[in-house]
């Protein structure tokens, strides 16, 4: 942890020291203008509605900072630090005991955002956040290749391989000789964990630790999914996908030299930007599958929480409702571009007139699952470790499924121990 985070809780301590009122509630906002302006009109709206006051807190933009900084507070149970903040889909085991139980404050709500979301929210049977935006992994693909081979979108993770391989070859043949079928992040960090859960549950292999905290790994079918994507490499993936994250895969399917790439769903804004060259020539789905498994795309986003240790729960909930509502999340939408947690607004005339390509993304964010974080709490970070080591050493060809399935058997074996904590 870096030197910094000290002095961020003092600067943060220190922005709210003079706000003593119980009726005053502090709340984390995004850093941008936009952000700002999205703040302020929470706060008017909640200002008006309640009587109470609402201050704004600025914390590191660095989210493993902002975690270390939430930890410190927490621990020291400051109830005049922050009230509603934003929580990474993965916080929300970490910090479980310090997060305001939501189960019977936001019953409405829990039939209004989508399923797999919330469900990543609830620990122990208790709702402890609310989903305040979406993300998740998804498949670009080039319709205008796909056309020109006259191919159809794959359906399954065969089918993908067997078009990248024809369409690769034809484009070599062209002359565009470093073009590849596939980009993914290959690189060993939390996006591998991610690649890596997408491959294993289609391939009905589990999700690494099952929803009760045993963990499933071992298994046949987990074990060919990494032998799949082991195949990959130097044949439809390019060798330095071994060391690509988001934005190394990105430039290489924007500049044109690949025909699929794995991403979330900021690369599709970015894709139809004027000065894209693939501009209009991109389509997304969701994730192909094994020939009896399902598409499952890894969960991204984040979430509104409430400090537990909060003076006004009433309030703090009263907030959330406010910056959960149809509005707010069409407002955050047109300024910042966050994807709507709400399933009702993926049919809504306006949001889509904003952002067509939403309605692409509605069935990509039903099939979410979220990365076993809830369940495995405070040892997230070494589970992911653990994963994306073990999932780099098979697409390196330092093992193979078979042999890693087992080692990641038994090394998450030892960090549970005891229970999960």
């Amino acid at each position: 942890m870096r030197r910094v985070i000290p002095g961020l809780i003092a600067a943060a301590l220190a922005l709210t020291s003079g706000l003593t009122h119980a009726d005053t509630l502090r709340m984390e906002c995004p850093p941008s203008k936009e952000g700002r302006q999205f703040c302020n009109e929470i706060k008017q709206q909640f200002e008006a509605q309640t009587g109470n006051t609402l201050a704004f807190i600025d914390l590191p933009p660095a989210s493993n900072e902002k975690l270390s900084l939430f930890q410190q507070l927490f621990a020291a149970k400051d109830s005049g630090a922050i009230d509603l903040f934003l929580a990474d889909t993965v916080w929300i085991g970490v910090l479980n005991k310090h997060l305001l139980d939501l189960t019977d404050s936001v019953s409405s709500l829990r039939t209004e955002v989508f399923p797999a979301a919330l469900q990543n929210d609830v620990v122990n049977g208790r709702v402890k956040a609310i989903p305040a935006y979406m993300d998740t992994g998804a498949l670009y693909y080039r319709k205008d290749l796909l056309e020109k081979y006259h191919e159809q979108p794959p359906v399954t993770w065969s089918d993908l391989t067997r078009i990248a391989t024809r369409i690769q070859q034809g484009e070599h043949d062209a002359g565009h000789k470093n073009f590849w079928g596939l980009v993914f992040q290959g690189k060993a960090y939390e996006g591998l964990t991610c690649n890596a859960l997408e491959w294993v549950a289609s391939q009905n292999g589990g999700s690494f630790i099952d929803s009760q905290g045993n963990i499933t790994i071992n298994n046949a079918r987990a074990a060919q999914a990494l032998d799949m994507a082991a195949g990959w490499i130097g044949k439809i993936s390019p060798p330095g996908a071994l060391g690509y994250m988001e934005e190394e895969s990105r430039p290489v399917f924007q500049n044109g030299d690949a025909l699929f790439m794995r991403n979330w769903l900021y690369a599709y804004t970015l894709a139809e930007d004027p000065t894209s060259p693939i501009r209009g020539k991109v389509a997304v789905m969701p994730l192909p599958k094994s020939d009896d498994g399902v598409s499952v795309s890894a969960m991204g986003g984040w979430h509104w929480a409430i400090s537990a240790y909060t003076k006004n729960p009433q309030a703090a909930i009263a907030l959330l409702k406010i910056v959960s509502s149809v509005q707010s999340q069409k407002k955050a939408l047109a300024l910042m571009g966050w994807a709507p947690s709400r399933t009702a607004l993926y049919e809504d005339p306006q949001v889509l007139a904003q952002a067509p390509f939403l309605a692409d993304f509605k069935g990509i964010f039903m099939h979410a699952v979220p990365r076993p974080a809830t369940q495995t709490r405070r040892q997230y970070a070494q589970v992911s470790n653990a994963i994306y080591n073990t999932t780099y050493n098979v697409l390196s060809g330092n093992s193979d499924g078979a042999s890693a399935v087992v080692a990641l058997q038994q090394r998450l074996e030892i960090i549970k121990a005891k229970g999960w904590r």
